[in-house]
């Protein structure tokens, strides 16, 4: 499994455009993506013009290469430009331990 942790800040007139533009790429890529396994924004409660991403994906190929393929994903790229503080962006990968009560099998291979 292949996780991304994104942090985004946002222009603070932007926040209603970016929340529309990202359900509908969340969306999207659960509904048509079939190694997309979770996809959820989150809004943090302190500083609201910052956003966090939670996604899943089967592996890293279904993310790099499968996602980022896909015609919302470059919709969504198109609306960054636009709504994304300039270096407002952090994308942090994982490999999942524990994913609510099911244990993950541990790989010896990096993520």
């Amino acid at each position: 499994m292949h996780t991304l942790f994104v942090t985004l800040d946002v222009h603070p007139d932007k926040v209603a455009e970016f929340v529309e533009v990202m359900t509908v790429n969340a969306a999207a890529s659960l509904r048509d993506e079939p190694g997309c396994l979770a996809f959820d924004v989150h809004q943090d409660l302190e500083t609201p013009t910052r956003f966090y991403l939670y996604e899943i994906y089967t592996d890293e190929d279904a993310f790099r290469v499968a996602h980022r393929g896909t015609p919302h994903y470059a919709r969504w790229q198109e609306a960054a430009k636009a709504v994304i503080v300039p270096g407002g962006q952090h994308n942090t990968f994982a490999r999942p331990v524990r994913l609510g009560s099911i244990a993950v099998p541990h790989s010896t291979s990096t993520p």
